[in-house]
């Protein structure tokens, strides 16, 4: 395996390989797989609306920067922002 596989950053080993086969081979329960929720969770009641937004490299990487520095993402520091208007 190439050493560049990763998820969420963390490489991809032989082992664990080899141990979602052996999981695989030994079965899912059905039902339970079922009670995953799909896609991403709501944010209230009603539906959310997805909006582009047009940012230069300069504000992207403050934004980053921010995000970053708080432990949080893109979306919450701009919806943050929203909120003291």
């Amino acid at each position: 395996m190439a050493e560049r596989e990763t998820i969420k950053g963390t490489p991809v080993t032989e082992e664990q390989i080899a141990a979602w086969a052996d999981e695989a081979e030994a079965g899912y329960d059905v039902e339970a797989l079922k009670k995953r929720g799909r896609g991403r969770p709501g944010r209230g009641a009603g539906p959310s609306q997805v909006v582009a937004l047009r940012l230069t490299a300069d504000e992207v990487a403050d934004l980053d920067a921010r995000a970053e520095r708080e432990g949080k993402s893109r979306s919450e520091v701009i919806r943050e922002a929203l909120a003291f208007t």
